[in-house]
């Protein structure tokens, strides 16, 4: 089985200096990332400069009586560090790539050979958007955060309708931090099977049981943000990993990996030898030669070198052909 592909992701923890950007980079590679996530957007390819009721965010949010275009432009990463960003990640070697949010980020991000696309929760109705990306035939992933199933029907149609099966649907709580009895993780196996497409988790709950959950459940990608430092600050610091967090879930998927194993009933080496401590039937205590076998005087006991439990009735009223002593393995060669 291919390794969980972990996406530590960047988002607004760069506290709008590249510097912290960059470094952030860097602890996503000492912590054990396999990738980067950027987004690409300006606060006008999000939404509309606009302060009217709808556009205020409100519902018990950590960004409530902010407007939209308030938010994004707080957490927007400039388009003009992406290039640099992009060659410390190869520099680094991760593999770097974002989430576009309309027709010019993805434009811009084709420049930079951005070699996976991300499709946001709040984008997964944005059909037009959905096919322009696919149409770029690369891997495509999508989060499902606020979708229904016909949501995420359509979405896969768009893709599949300009030839794009490379899917992966990653389950995902759209709220920020996302409660953990939310979380409804058996629909991540649910989905791979109603849609045939690979699955995996997009996390915005607080500590890393939801991604070594995930994982024994089939995850191919995790994504959880990482941020150097919550003194930071930012839209989402909060339910950000700092590095030796974000390293421990790192550590914690790869073992979870290692427990799944494969499907076989052979046994290991160590367990072959552990099947000495089975039981078996030993002679309990003395029987004559020629005197019978009883439930007096043998038992089904650990370890595992006489006759198998299962023949236990079957000698039960047998004579022994032998002297017989507490402690010797009761065989077929001392029955008659």
């Amino acid at each position: 089985m291919d390794n969980v592909f972990i996406v530590a992701e960047l988002s607004a923890n760069h506290g709008g200096e590249i510097e912290i950007a960059i470094e952030t980079i860097k602890a996503a590679k000492r912590a054990g990332a396999d990738a980067v996530k950027l987004q690409t957007y300006t606060p006008h390819t999000i939404t509309l400069d606009c302060d009217q009721t709808d556009f205020k965010i409100s519902g018990g949010t950590i960004w409530d009586d902010k407007t939209l275009f308030e938010l994004y432009n707080e957490a927007y990463l400039p388009w003009e560090w992406h290039a640099e960003l992009f060659k410390i990640c190869a520099d680094e070697g991760l593999v770097c790539f974002s989430t576009p949010f309309d027709k010019s980020s993805v434009d811009f991000l084709e420049e930079l050979n951005n070699p996976i696309y991300k499709i946001a929760s709040f984008e997964i109705t944005d059909i037009p958007l959905i096919e322009y990306v696919a149409n770029k035939g690369k891997p495509i992933v999508i989060s499902t955060g606020v979708a229904e199933f016909e949501d995420i029907q359509l979405a896969i149609n768009a893709c599949r309708k300009m030839k794009n099966e490379d899917i992966t649907i990653l389950k995902c709580t759209s709220s920020y931090p996302a409660p953990i009895e939310e979380a409804n993780m058996v629909m991540m196996q649910k989905i791979a099977e109603d849609f045939n497409v690979k699955v995996g988790l997009s996390d915005h709950t607080l500590g890393i049981t939801l991604p070594v959950v995930a994982t024994a459940l089939g995850a191919r990608l995790i994504e959880k943000h990482l941020i150097l430092n919550k003194s930071i600050g930012g839209p989402d610091a909060v339910f950000s990993l700092e590095e030796n967090e974000f390293a421990e879930m790192v550590k914690e998927i790869r073992n979870a990996e290692k427990s799944l194993g494969e499907i076989s009933y052979n046994l290991s080496d160590s367990q072959q030898n552990s099947r000495q401590f089975l039981r078996s039937l030993y002679v309990s205590s003395e029987i004559k030669k020629g005197s019978m076998i009883s439930e007096l005087n043998i038992k089904s006991v650990r370890p595992s070198f006489g006759l198998h439990p299962k023949f236990f009735d079957d000698v039960i009223g047998k004579k022994a052909t032998k002297n017989l002593y507490p402690g010797n393995r009761l065989t077929f060669e001392d029955i008659e």
